[in-house]
C-alpha cells in the first residue's frame, strides 16, 4: 500500500486528502503545525471567480474549469457524507462595470464563454436597476452577471473536507513541525526522499505533498531546495445591516473594482479584500485606512451599506509565488516524490478541488 504525507491542511491540503481519500490502496497522513482553515484559508471570502475571470485558456483556464464543475458534485457530496452544512450561494456574481472599463472586452469574453459552454450576461443599466436596484452609483456603466459562478464559506468547506477524508481514513496529525529530510545520496538525480523527521518522530513515505501556503518555503529548503512564496496581507470586514440587500431572493456576490460585497445570511455581508505587499521584510501591518477604502467603495456600489453596523474585521497572508506564475503544482525540481501544491495566492479556494484533482492524478500515473 502507498503512503502518501501531505504538510499542510489549509483548503488545498484538505481537498487533496480528501480527493486521494476516495483512492483504494492509498494510506494518508496529513500534517499541520496548526488546526485546519488556519492562516489564508481562514480569512479567505471564498468568492469563486472562474467564468467572470479573465483566463480563457490555457492551465489557468482549466484548473478554474475544472474546479467549478467540480464543486457541483462537492459540495453536496461532502454534506451527504459528513452531515456538515457548507453555505455555498448559487445565485452567481455580479460584476459591475465602471467607466474606465472597455465595455468590448466584456462582450468578447461572453462570446467566448458561448462558445466554452458557459453563461455571461451583460447587463445595461436599466437591466441592472430593474433587478439590483440597490446598485446606485453614477459611474457604472454596465454589469456583467455570471450565473454559473459560486461562493462559499471556505472553513466549512474544509472542516468538512477533513471529516470526509477521517471518514475514508484519512489520519491527520495537528501541532505537528517537520524537522528534517532524509533524502537518497545527493548524487542520484533526480532524489528521492524517503523519511520525514517531525516533532512526533519519523514517519517513512512513498509520496509527499507540500501544501504549507507560506509555510512551503521553509519546508523546501529542508530539501535543498527555495521555493520563494512571499506574503500578501488581505484585509475584510463583516457588516450587519439587519436585512437583506434589496431582494431577499436574489443576493448573488457583488463585486467591482476588485472589492466583493458577499451575502452570508441574516442581512449580513463580508466586505472586502485588501491587497497590501511588505514594504520591509515579510512584515506587512494591517492599513486601517485601506480597509475603511474598501468599505467606502462598497458603500459607493450600495449606498444602503453605509448604515450597517461593523460586526468584525479580520485579516490574513495569502501565499504569492516570487517571480513565477500562481499556483505551484508539479514535482519539487530534483524530486522524484516530493510535489508541490502551494502558491496559489487569491485563488486557493477556487483551485482546491482542481489542485487535488492534479496532485491525484501524478501519483496515479506513476501507479499505472
Amino acid at each position: 500500500m502507498s503512503h502518501v504525507v501531505i504538510i499542510g491542511c489549509g483548503v488545498v491540503g484538505a481537498a487533496i486528502a480528501y480527493e486521494l481519500s476516495r483512492v483504494k490502496g492509498l494510506k494518508i497522513t496529513v500534517f499541520d503545525q496548526q488546526p485546519p482553515a488556519q492562516a489564508s484559508t481562514g480569512a479567505a471570502l471564498g468568492v469563486l471567480m472562474g467564468v467572470i475571470s479573465q483566463k480563457i485558456k490555457g492551465k489557468a483556464w482549466q484548473l478554474r474549469q475544472t474546479s467549478i464543475q467540480r464543486y457541483e458534485t462537492l459540495i453536496p457530496e461532502l454534506e451527504a457524507l459528513t452531515g456538515h452544512t457548507i453555505p455555498f450561494n448559487r445565485q452567481g456574481i455580479l460584476s459591475l462595470c465602471l467607466t474606465q472599463e472597455n465595455a468590448a472586452d466584456w462582450e468578447k469574453l461572453a462570446e467566448i464563454r458561448h462558445s466554452q459552454g458557459w453563461q455571461l450576461e451583460i447587463w445595461d443599466i436599466a437591466k441592472l436597476k430593474r433587478i439590483c436596484p440597490q446598485v446606485d452609483d453614477e459611474k457604472i456603466t454596465e454589469a456583467v452577471y455570471s450565473p454559473q459562478d459560486r461562493q462559499l464559506d471556505p472553513v466549512a468547506l474544509t472542516l468538512a473536507l477533513v471529516a470526509a477524508a477521517q471518514h475514508n481514513g484519512v489520519t491527520f496529525k495537528f501541532g505537528v513541525t517537520v524537522l528534517d529530510t532524509q533524502t537518497s545520496p545527493s548524487e542520484s538525480s533526480p532524489q528521492f526522499c524517503h523519511q520525514l523527521e517531525t516533532t512526533q518522530g519519523k514517519i517513512t513515505a512513498d509520496w509527499f505533498v507540500i501544501s504549507a501556503g507560506l509555510g512551503s518555503t521553509p519546508l523546501t529548503t529542508k530539501f535543498n531546495q527555495m521555493v520563494n512564496i512571499r506574503p500578501v496581507l488581505g484585509q475584510a470586514l463583516q457588516v450587519s445591516l439587519g436585512h437583506p440587500l434589496s431582494n431577499h431572493d436574489f443576493q448573488p456576490v457583488i463585486t467591482g473594482n476588485d472589492v466583493h460585497i458577499v451575502p452570508v445570511g441574516g442581512g449580513d455581508y463580508w466586505v472586502g479584500a485588501t491587497v497590501e505587499f511588505p514594504s520591509n521584510g515579510d512584515q506587512i501591518p494591517p492599513d486601517e485606512q485601506l480597509l475603511e477604502s474598501v468599505r467606502q467603495q462598497a458603500i459607493a456600489f450600495c449606498p444602503e451599506l453605509a448604515t450597517a453596523t461593523i460586526i468584525r474585521t479580520w485579516s490574513g497572508l495569502r501565499p504569492r509565488p516570487e517571480g513565477r506564475p500562481a499556483p505551484i503544482i508539479g514535482k519539487l525540481p530534483g524530486f522524484d516524490n516530493v510535489l508541490l501544491a502551494t502558491g496559489h495566492y487569491r485563488n486557493g479556494v477556487l483551485l482546491a478541488p482542481a489542485t487535488a484533482h492534479t496532485i491525484r492524478e501524478m501519483i496515479m500515473g506513476t501507479r499505472d
